[in-house]
């Protein structure tokens, strides 16, 4: 492992009647440089309010390796708890037949749950075309890569909701 050394300096001034004395003091520090980072695959997904950064890494199943999903540092069976949520999670790879060919890294923030999971698989589904272009074709018909663009419509002026008026009164 490389090494880095880094030497530091320091001077002190002592005065005593009127002699002044310097001392030089040299520290030496060794730090080790751990350059043994993954190559990813990136991509970003969204639903609602949703925002999904997912991280690929691709695994070697020769060496043991298992794929896994984590989201926000938990597995995804404990952060999304009910089948359909999960389901949701890892269609885009079960859609590709590589559910255990990866590790997916995914932070999520915003909007709840259903759009967190849909969000997601949208940034999976990404993450697979910046892997490998030739999956887009299977992903696209599934409808996995377009973004979802429904989002909750704003409250208007004089209605209890978006279109819900108060309840009409005769008198």
């Amino acid at each position: 492992m490389p090494t880095k050394k880094t030497i530091k300096t320091k001077t002190k001034k002592k005065t005593t009647g009127k002699k002044t004395s310097t001392k030089k003091k040299t520290e030496i520090k060794k730090t080790k440089k751990v350059s043994k980072e993954k190559k990813y695959f990136e991509a970003v997904g969204r639903r609602k309010q949703a925002i999904a950064r997912v991280r690929l890494f691709a695994c070697s199943p020769f060496e043991g390796d298992q794929g896994k999903i984590t989201i926000n540092q938990k597995p995804y069976q404990n952060y999304f708890q009910t089948l359909e949520l999960q389901s949701i999670v890892e269609s885009a790879l079960k859609k590709m037949k590589s559910l255990n060919r990866f590790t997916v890294s995914i932070k999520i923030i915003g909007g709840g749950i259903k759009g967190q999971a849909e969000a997601a698989r949208h940034g999976l589904s990404r993450a697979l075309t910046n892997f490998n272009p030739d999956f887009r074709k299977k992903l696209k018909r599934a409808g996995y890569l377009k973004r979802d663009p429904r989002k909750i419509e704003r409250k208007k002026p004089g209605l209890k909701k978006a279109r819900r008026a108060p309840q009409w009164k005769k008198r």
